[in-house]
């Protein structure tokens, strides 16, 4: 059977947009609930040498799980789970000294390790921060198969910094903060916004269900008449 969009045209185009710019609000508990009715993947996976996949104990980013969210509203399709290729890898016990010129390897980024943290601090002139803009930039490297040097690393840091000037949508209550919006009440704002998404996700889902066998006939009598 093939994949059917979840949104449908009984919601307007404003309507949509609001929808999809109001999962941000949603934490990651109810992004894991939707992903898991719909073997949308959150976790990130891993090739072994053998080319086998595990899976790990570490999960994409929000962001990157609510774009598979919004593709699937969007499709009916669900994207692939991110998976680090094997030569990206590796869990060995880093160099008691770390050098500039050694590779970053996933499974080696450690933010409580002070000689790794005290070299990166070096190599930006004491502003290396750990956080969520160094652990996205080492997703980037690691998902496109590159295992950065700690000196090239270091440089892309410093202008994935310096070109951050805002927070990412999905960091709602940041983003809400940046935009001048009132936060007194921003947790009360929070649940009310995720349970409207959260109604409107289960209805969507209801109306897919209901419409599945009208679309399916639709497809055979068109497939039927061109035969004809």
């Amino acid at each position: 059977m093939a994949p059917m969009a979840l949104l449908p045209e009984s919601l307007s185009e404003v309507e949509q947009r609001e929808l999809m710019e109001d999962l941000n609000y949603l934490n990651m508990a109810e992004i894991r609930g939707f992903c898991k009715q719909h073997s949308i993947p959150y976790s990130i996976w891993i090739r072994s040498e053998d080319q086998g996949r595990v899976k790990t104990r570490d999960e994409d980013r929000k962001g990157v799980v609510l774009n598979r969210i919004r593709h699937y509203l969007k499709t009916g399709s669900v994207l692939e789970a991110t998976c680090f290729p094997a030569n990206v890898v590796c869990f060995d016990e880093s160099r008691k000294r770390v050098k500039a010129s050694d590779r970053l390897f996933y499974g080696q980024y450690d933010p409580k390790s002070d000689r790794m943290i005290a070299l990166l601090r070096q190599l930006t002139g004491g502003r290396f921060q750990h956080g969520a803009i160094a652990r996205i930039l080492a997703r980037e490297f690691w998902s496109k198969g590159i295992a950065p040097t700690y000196r090239e690393y270091a440089a892309e840091w410093l202008i994935a910094k310096e070109q951050h000037k805002r927070p990412n949508p999905e960091w709602a209550f940041l983003s809400d903060r940046a935009e001048g919006k009132g936060t007194t009440k921003w947790k009360e704002l929070r649940k009310r916004k995720a349970r409207k998404v959260l109604r409107v996700l289960k209805r969507l889902e209801q109306q897919s269900t209901l419409d599945a066998p009208e679309q399916q006939h639709k497809k055979a009598f068109n497939r039927a008449g061109s035969r004809g």
